[in-house]
């Protein structure tokens, strides 16, 4: 197993692009079916930095990918990579916004476990867990790629 997949730059990467492209493409497909109210490309500013809110999930969730990429190889091999990625997903960043994030935000455990939300909150989840596989697989065979002919010279 290659040692690049535990880089936290790719890590990074993977969570980012995870979120934008697959989580992105996930809730394109939803508000096409009415079921989400907006599009999930939003760019009103968050608190306290202004920064655009889709830039901010697309931080935290690159921070979720570096600590994907440091437990990937452990995961993988006890798992298998899709598994893995799947079950990082539900156990971490998922039960950290039910249980940390929405209460600080003032919008109770699980933002009160609302019966037609909780499948829309899954599906994301999912789709983030599968995009982080796929970039980091895909970032860990770039950076494999360069690597080997830097050494080939």
């Amino acid at each position: 197993m290659s040692t690049t997949s535990n880089s936290p730059l790719v890590g990074f990467a993977a969570g980012f692009l995870s979120h934008l492209v697959f989580q992105g493409a996930l809730g394109t497909v939803l508000y096409a079916a009415w079921l989400l109210p907006a599009l999930p490309w939003r760019f009103t500013p968050t608190e306290p930095l202004g920064v655009p809110h889709t830039l901010s999930l697309a931080f935290w969730a690159g921070l979720w990918g570096i600590a994907y990429a440091l437990a990937e190889p452990w995961i993988s091999a006890r798992l298998g990579r899709w598994k893995g990625g799947l079950l990082f997903a539900y156990l971490l960043p998922l039960q950290t916004h039910w249980f940390i994030a929405q209460p600080l935000k003032g919008f109770g455990i699980g933002g009160g476990f609302h019966a037609a939300v909780i499948p829309i909150e899954l599906a994301f989840t999912a789709a983030f867990g599968l995009g982080l596989v796929f970039f980091l697989r895909a970032g860990t065979a770039l950076a494999g790629r360069r690597g080997g002919a830097a050494l080939q010279g």
